[in-house]
């Protein structure tokens, strides 16, 4: 697994980015086609599967990308998890919910925990 953190700036219609502590450098004419360019020497240079990245303005001519190697496999599965279990339960989603009995909630007090946050 590999993480690559880029500084990306904007200077005269042309973002360049320099990777925080290494050598791999990239420029475009827009930011998506950057992190493109970023996302493909990151994979290059990492021979890891699956790619996670993120892009964060911090003005308007400055950003910050960082790209994740080989890192994706358990968000995959989290999320082909969600959807097997949805389309498991089938119509059961286009039912009505059932209401749920509203319990009276009781307030607990700070006393009854057993320990104080100040001993």
């Amino acid at each position: 697994m590999g993480v690559y953190t880029f500084v990306c700036r904007n200077t005269g219609g042309e973002w360049t980015a320099k990777q925080h502590s290494g050598e791999l450098e990239a420029s475009a004419a827009t930011p998506y086609a950057l992190q493109r360019a970023l996302v493909a020497a990151a994979s290059a240079a990492d021979s890891a599967s699956g790619v996670q990245s993120s892009f964060s303005m911090v003005t308007p001519t400055s950003a910050v990308f960082q790209v994740i190697v080989g890192a994706v496999g358990g968000g995959a599965m989290m999320v082909s998890g969600g959807g097997g279990a949805a389309a498991a339960s089938g119509g059961a989603a286009a039912e009505a919910p059932k209401e749920e009995k509203k319990e009276e909630e009781k307030e607990e007090s700070d006393d009854d925990m057993g320990f104080s946050l100040f001993d």
